[in-house]
């Protein structure tokens, strides 16, 4: 009995019904779930038309090719000369990849050598920097080893001038006898906020929040360029553009211009979008931008150790003046005559805006390091200043030019800013928000509120109805009553 379609003898023979052919089960199976009818005459055929077929077990006969010596080793050499072909091919495949793999360990040894000695040279440049002194003369600074660098050391024009002194005179005069707005918030309306909404920016690299002198319009970007305005009446983001300009690292607002420091050391003004001016004074990033209360003057620190100061009106640069380190952060005073600059060794360095003198330092606090937040009270004689990886902003007397209080927040410090009224201070960090309370008739300090709600800078709303935090996650988080 042989199979009707495999032509061999079958190992469990079945008989067709329909046919009467013998058929391989498993063959006649599989060709019966795919056709469904006998291979033989095609009428219909299913499993139940199968019979089995009894035999005795089969012996399958030796190959006849292999029934004598030479026609085993003919087959053995055969088999041999396959092996020695692949052994060769693998051979060949095994050179290959070493010559592939000796290509790739040069090129990677080669890009190594090229990183040793552009960081070396990065060093060095940095060393150097560090050496260098700036003197006060208008011809330029000098090196410490006695190189000559140039220094713009240029005075300021008298209009630039004129209107610092004007700006002054006509806040520093109204500032003591200003009364607190009859519909600002007070510390038991504070004590109440909680948090109402949060709007995503899909700025994941947002590491500022600034806020425009209305208190409704919120500035933040983001590590690929690209800037956010976030109305806060419509919580909603009503503006966005990339600027193109490297990582946002800071912003600010100069009256209705949005002005933001980049990685690139570029400080960019644009207004409802549209891009102002450029300016690349900065050798390295620029790490934060201050207005100046005119709103036509602005400032920018860089890790170069130097601060900028720009005329937004005339869009062009007015002066720039060097440190012994790199600057972190920057404010200026309410009254525009001086200016704050934070340290990356944690030192606060006070200028003159106008003659771009040093007026003062204030050295780093034990244990601290850089300055990460910088913020003058309303009330024209405090200074906030909050240092990486402590959890405690300190409070500096510019009258008596020493530290008046230590207030612990209970996380390390990112953000912090005053209110206009300078009764409220608001601070943050990754363990949430906190407001402290100055009361002026009984000279003490309060804290009516702590939420854990983890930000990496916090600002004032309009009439401080409400607290707008950036969180880690760049989302814009609103807190009120």
């Amino acid at each position: 009995m042989l199979c009707a379609i495999s032509g061999e003898a079958p190992e469990q023979p079945v008989a067709s019904r329909k046919s009467g052919n013998v058929f391989e089960r498993r063959l006649i199976e599989a060709y019966i779930s795919e056709n469904g009818f006998d291979p033989v005459n095609g009428e219909e055929l299913t499993t139940d038309d199968l019979i089995d077929l009894k035999q005795s077990r089969l012996v399958k006969p030796r190959p006849p090719q292999l029934t004598s010596i030479p026609a085993l080793l003919s087959t053995f050499q055969n088999e041999w000369d396959a092996l020695i072909l692949e052994t060769f091919q693998l051979k060949q495949q095994l050179a290959e990849t070493r010559q592939e793999l000796s290509t790739v360990l040069y090129y990677n040894d080669s890009a190594q050598r090229v990183i040793a000695r552009l960081q070396k040279e990065r060093d060095e440049a940095r060393d150097a920097l560090s050496r260098v002194t700036v003197t006060s003369a208008t011809n330029g600074a000098s090196h410490a080893n006695g190189d000559a660098m140039q220094v713009d050391g240029q005075d300021l024009p008298e209009e630039v001038i004129a209107k610092v002194d004007k700006t002054q005179q006509k806040l520093s005069a109204t500032r003591r006898k200003r009364p607190v707005p009859a519909d600002w918030a007070t510390g038991e309306t504070i004590a109440t906020y909680d948090v109402k909404s949060t709007a995503d920016t899909q700025f994941t690299g947002a590491k500022s929040l600034a806020v425009d002198r209305t208190g409704d319009f919120f500035l933040c970007g983001d590590s690929d360029g690209t800037v956010g305005i976030y109305d806060l009446k419509q919580s909603a983001f009503t503006t966005r553009s990339n600027l193109g300009s490297g990582a946002i690292i800071h912003g600010t607002w100069a009256n209705d211009k949005a002005v933001v420091a980049t990685s690139s050391g570029g400080v960019v003004v644009t207004q409802e979008g549209a891009v102002q001016a450029k300016f690349q004074q900065h050798v390295g990033a620029a790490t934060a931008v201050a207005a100046h209360p005119s709103g036509d003057l602005l400032a920018s620190v860089g890790v170069d150790k130097s601060y900028v100061l720009y005329d937004l009106h005339n869009s062009k640069v007015l002066k720039q003046v060097y440190s012994d380190s790199s600057l972190t952060t920057v404010t200026f005073h309410p009254d525009g005559h001086l200016l704050a600059a934070g340290a990356a060794d944690g030192s606060i360095k006070l200028y003159d805006v106008k003659t771009s003198e040093l007026a003062h330092t204030f050295p780093s606090p034990s244990g601290a390091i850089a300055v990460v937040a910088l913020d003058f009270s309303e009330n024209g004689t405090w200074l906030a200043s909050g240092y990486q990886g402590q959890t405690s902003v300190t409070v500096l007397d510019l009258r008596k030019l020493n530290v008046i209080k230590t207030l612990e927040m209970g996380t390390a410090l990112s953000g912090i800013t005053w209110d206009y009224t300078g009764q409220f201070l608001a601070a943050c960090g990754n363990g949430g928000v906190v407001v402290s309370q100055y009361t002026k008739a009984s000279k003490a300090w309060s804290e009516p509120l702590r939420k854990a709600a983890s930000a990496v800078d916090v600002k004032w709303g309009s009439r401080a109805s409400s607290l707008v935090a950036l969180t880690p996650d760049g989302a814009v988080t609103v807190l009120s009553a």
